[in-house]
């Protein structure tokens, strides 16, 4: 059966970072993010994704005033340049989500741990109203790949999104967007799974969130560096098959290529 998305977005990723994987997409000296904000809007992002918490796997800790500054920083320069793109913070942490909610409005709270990881995150984003995204992993960035142990991947991850939007929703979150979490506690075979059963997830009626733009599983498997244009193809030919599967945001690097991407697969499926 195939499922159709709510809605389709870009969301550009914009890391006030000095170790992001990616490169291009740090942000961290002044005046880097107003830069690297306005360039993503020019090329179609719909929402600007600002992190100041490096969670890829392996990732060094982040003391939460710094990540606190980091993002209060970003979001103040991102608001600047553009002021009515929708901003989505990439944290677990109640103090930061809260610090930039109670300043500015059209926030999305994007927490890799669905909320579990700081117990007042959820009052936090329901008392304000913000959407959340809330996606799936196990562990830590520092012990999640030890942790990548499953008997039906797409199985468990689906039912663990399933109950745990179910249960933000009945604690107030108004609109809840899951994300599978691609490459966090999963192992390549595992995040390809993933895309190909995507549609059991968009099934359950939440928008769908993706995040695998030049991830490790893509690079690794063609055999190059997250830098090689030949992760960019990989990125936007497994786009695509995002799109197939439901998605309804694809949470990219690199912005006028997603943004083509969703343009094409609108044309050709007459949408």
């Amino acid at each position: 059966m195939k499922y159709t998305a709510p809605y389709r977005k870009v969301m550009a990723i914009v890391n006030a970072t000095p170790d992001s994987f990616y490169a291009p997409s740090r942000a961290e000296q002044e005046g880097a993010v107003a830069a690297r904000v306005a360039q993503c809007v020019s090329e179609g992002a719909d929402i600007v994704d600002i992190g100041g918490y490096s969670t890829r796997p392996g990732a060094a800790e982040v003391p939460v005033e710094e990540e606190l500054r980091r993002v209060v920083e970003a979001v103040a320069e991102a608001r600047r340049v553009a002021p009515q793109v929708q901003i989505s913070i990439d944290t677990f942490r109640s103090e930061v989500a809260e610090a930039v909610l109670s300043r500015w409005d059209n926030i999305i709270i994007n927490d890799i741990t669905a909320g579990e990881a700081d117990g007042r995150m959820v009052e936090v984003v329901a008392h304000w109203g913000a959407p959340m995204v809330a996606m799936h992993t196990k562990g830590t960035p520092q012990t999640m790949q030890s942790l990548a142990t499953y008997d039906d991947v797409v199985g468990e991850v689906r039912d663990y999104l399933a109950r745990r939007a179910e249960w933000l929703t009945s604690r107030g979150i108004k609109e809840v967007i899951v994300d599978p979490g691609v490459g966090f506690a999963k192992t390549a075979d595992h995040s390809f799974a993933l895309i190909e059963g995507l549609d059991s997830i968009s099934a359950l009626g939440y928008p769908v969130l993706m995040g695998i733009s030049r991830k490790s599983f893509i690079y690794r498997t063609l055999g190059v560096e997250a830098q090689d244009p030949l992760t960019l193809a990989g990125t936007t030919a497994l786009h695509w098959e995002c799109l197939r599967g439901g998605a309804a945001v694809l949470r990219a690097h690199d912005v006028a290529e997603a943004r083509a991407t969703i343009q094409l697969f609108e044309k050709t499926h007459k949408l």
